[in-house]
């Protein structure tokens, strides 16, 4: 359990880290690092993935929060197996961070911009990553590896 709290506070120091870098730096809120592939691009989004729900601050702070309280008590309750509960800390961290910035800047910092086989796909952060990790590792351990455990 330790350990998941400690993913939930590196993640979280990362992301804002990362974040107050960038936003507090001008020369590095534009700049291209590979042409064509990715950039640094800060944005400020009032929205979630892709701008939905942009200016819905207090919608996306709530359910972000309730999110994090419903994986909290589930990692405390039900003592996943191990696998299960990075995926979960890194979803922890990932909604924390945004959280965190909905709550004392009222936009999410966004900064990583890739375009990939000419799609620029929309800018995201440290967080959204961790989300995206969190939700990937559970998923693929779900259908490829947790059912061996069973059958061993």
């Amino acid at each position: 359990m330790i350990s998941a709290f400690l993913i939930v506070a590196a993640v979280i120091a990362a992301d804002q880290i990362t974040k107050y870098i960038i936003a507090s730096h001008a020369a590095l809120q534009n700049v291209t690092v590979i042409n064509g592939f990715f950039h640094i691009t800060y944005v400020q989004n009032t929205g979630m993935a892709w701008s939905m729900l942009s200016g819905q601050q207090a919608l996306l702070s709530l359910v972000s929060a309730a999110a994090v309280c419903v994986m909290i008590w589930y990692l405390i309750s039900k003592k996943p197996d191990r696998v299960t509960t990075v995926g979960i800390a890194l979803m922890i961290g990932g909604a924390a961070g945004n959280l965190i910035d909905r709550l004392f800047i009222g936009a999410v910092r966004d900064f990583l911009d890739f375009y990939i086989f000419g799609y620029d796909f929309p800018i995201f952060n440290v967080a959204d990553s961790c989300l995206c990790i969190g939700v990937a590792l559970i998923i693929v351990w779900s259908l490829f590896c947790d059912h061996r455990k069973e059958e061993a």
